[in-house]
């Protein structure tokens, strides 16, 4: 969460800091600021809410200087205050801060007892106190940082400034991402890749227990100890027009367009024509590990989550492996039983949700292998991990995942298919037609997505609905919460996702003619008992939303709005069920008003437990 953008170089950084912030806003917009270098020495802007306040503050108080950096926050420490912006300033020390500082209030204590005094709420303003009291006693600024974390516990992506070492910022990184973009006469420190990619694309990932010195002209890494550190720099291939809006009214809708792309992308050199086999050629899994494996640990967070739960239904059906899915956040408090020839299977779109990075350190600590499924080329998972399925989404600005999911969704069907193949558990066959299904699903996305206007007519008739319940059986239970879960990130409408075989047992108490019911039914194996289950909801006068297979059938007479999907295989069929649900909740958020790309309180990257 929160996003970080410095700059040292030969021009005016004022709106190379702003542009950098504004690619990262997605990280975090409660407030912002920026410190620069000036002929006054360091001055700072900031403001509370949106970037916008942000750069109405820069054009009425301009400040000028060729080193600097910026921030944009996701509260944790403190409410959403210009007071509780970044960047914090303790005589002439500045620092930006990503991450939790976990002995802020031990170390707060011991510096107002020094006769400190705070001027915020947060924990990020302990670094800059830290620093200017370690700075007379070392020779460098490098060395007051490096002491400084030295005595911190938590994690953190810091950049610090000195006013009277105007030349430098100091950067450190401990369990929050931060890299290193390095450029000709100008070097940048970030929080992610976006903020800088229009400036250049060689970037260097910082590991933990990194420091970086950077320069205009020189960047030196080195350790906690002071060794120096060697790094190779990444050439990043993205197309920065790919982050932009491209004509679509929020980057949620562009990036619901996307997914058909995007899941080409994904299938694309993993799926040979000629043998229809599954290859992962970074896969860093030997075949006696392969043949030793006798469970599978879904980890994940969120959208993540529901995607895992797809995925076990494929890995079991298809693999014969049993399968659990654990959220993350609760994995390792419930003292894990990791016993061997257990393997990880850890999901996160931007490969450093701390829950999971957390997670997944456990169960390697028992003994466990694991491998990643992730969008963010070199993030902290991908380097933890044995190996990695990268989705090839590309950047998700939308803070509410849609292309991130269904790629996931896609990966975690490849993978299935891949150890059942390695394993020897499907009928080449089976295989077959499962592949051919899978190369035609972007087309029958596209087919989805069309439906779009007629979607938005009957969705005006819900806008001012307090609560949704969504049903789903089987794999469909996780699509009715993922649906769920759209609808009251973008819209703050109260929903819940339900399995729909379960509604008897309390949900049903809640059914009368206020509450609108979506029933995922598409044609399957729990097709009629799913039609009981939409009986059921209008025989109590509930509204009805039907997501179901083509032709619509018997669902028509029994739903009120009904949004249609084509024949699909049935363990595809989450794909494209997915598609109906993020196009309802997207159009009834825009017709509500709200703002859909930077929902309340909610950040895009979950670097923070």
């Amino acid at each position: 969460m929160c996003g970080i953008v410095g700059y040292a170089g030969t021009r005016e950084c004022g709106d190379i800091l702003i542009d950098g912030l504004r690619r990262l806003e997605y990280r975090g917009y409660d407030s912002a600021g920026v410190a620069i270098h000036t002929t006054n020495g360091v001055e700072r802007v900031r403001a509370e809410g949106k970037l916008a306040n942000l750069e109405r503050a820069f054009r009425d108080t301009p400040l000028h200087g060729t080193v600097g950096i910026g921030h944009t926050r996701w509260a944790t420490h403190g409410r959403p205050s210009e007071a509780n912006a970044h960047p914090h300033m303790v005589d002439g020390f500045v620092v930006v801060h990503n991450g939790i500082i976990e002995n802020h209030m031990e170390l707060r204590d011991e510096l107002e007892a020094g006769g400190d005094r705070f001027e915020s709420e947060t924990d990020t303003e302990i670094i800059a106190h830290l620093v200017a009291r370690e700075r007379p006693k070392t020779d460098s600024l490098l060395e007051a940082v490096r002491n400084t974390m030295a005595q911190v516990r938590g994690s953190y992506a810091v950049v610090v400034m000195n006013a009277d070492e105007p030349d430098l910022m100091v950067a450190a990184r401990q369990a929050s991402p931060l890299i290193v973009g390095l450029g000709d006469g100008e070097n940048f420190a970030a929080s992610d890749v976006p903020a800088i990619m229009m400036h250049t694309r060689d970037v260097v990932f910082m590991n933990d227990g990194d420091f970086a010195v950077i320069r205009r002209d020189s960047v030196e890494f080195s350790d906690t100890s002071g060794a120096p550190v060697t790094h190779t720099a990444k050439r990043i291939l993205w197309d920065p027009v790919s982050a932009e809006k491209q004509g679509y009214k929020h980057f949620m809708l562009k990036e619901i367009h996307e997914q058909p792309d995007r899941i080409i992308d994904t299938m694309r050199g993993r799926v040979s024509l000629e043998t229809n086999h599954v290859h992962f050629p970074d896969m860093a899994l030997d075949d006696e590990v392969l043949s030793s494996v006798k469970r599978i640990i879904i980890l994940a967070c969120g959208t993540s989550y529901h995607a895992g739960m797809v995925g076990r239904y494929a890995i079991e059906k298809l693999a014969r492996v049993p399968v659990e899915v654990d959220l993350a956040s609760e994995f390792r408090y419930r003292d894990p039983v990791i016993g061997e020839g257990t393997l990880i299977v850890a999901i996160s779109q931007s490969g450093e949700t701390a829950d999971t990075l957390a997670a997944v350190a456990e169960a390697k600590r028992r003994g466990a292998k694991a491998i990643a499924i992730c969008n963010v080329i070199e993030s902290t998972l991908t380097r933890v991990c044995e190996g990695t399925i990268y989705t090839h989404a590309g950047p998700e600005i939308g803070v509410a995942s849609t292309k991130a999911f269904t790629t996931q969704l896609v990966a975690l069907y490849l993978l299935a298919i891949w150890l059942a193949q390695e394993r020897g558990t499907q009928e080449p066959a089976e295989r077959i037609e499962l592949l051919e299904g899978l190369r035609r699903i972007p087309g029958q996305i596209e087919k989805c997505i069309q439906d779009e206007a007629r979607i938005r007519e009957f969705a005006r008739n819900y806008v001012d609905v307090h609560s949704f319940l969504f049903l789903g059986r089987g794999m469909q239970f996780p699509i009715a919460l993922e649906g769920a879960l759209k609808l009251k990130e973008i819209s703050y409408i109260h929903a819940e996702g339900y399995a729909a075989g379960e509604m008897k047992h309390g949900p049903i108490a809640l059914i009368d003619d206020d509450l609108p019911v979506v029933v995922v039914a598409p044609r399957n194996e729990h097709y009629e008992k799913v039609l009981s289950n939409l009986e059921e909801v209008k025989a109590r006068g509930g509204r009805v939303i039907a997501v179901t297979s083509e032709p619509a059938g018997d669902v028509l007479r029994h739903a009120d709005d009904v949004m249609t999907i084509p024949e699909v295989p049935e363990l595809l069929q989450p794909l494209v069920t997915v598609i109906p649900l993020q196009l309802l909740s997207y159009c009834i958020a825009d017709i509500k008003g709200t703002d859909i790309d930077q929902p309340r309180n909610l950040a895009k990257s979950v670097t923070v437990e």
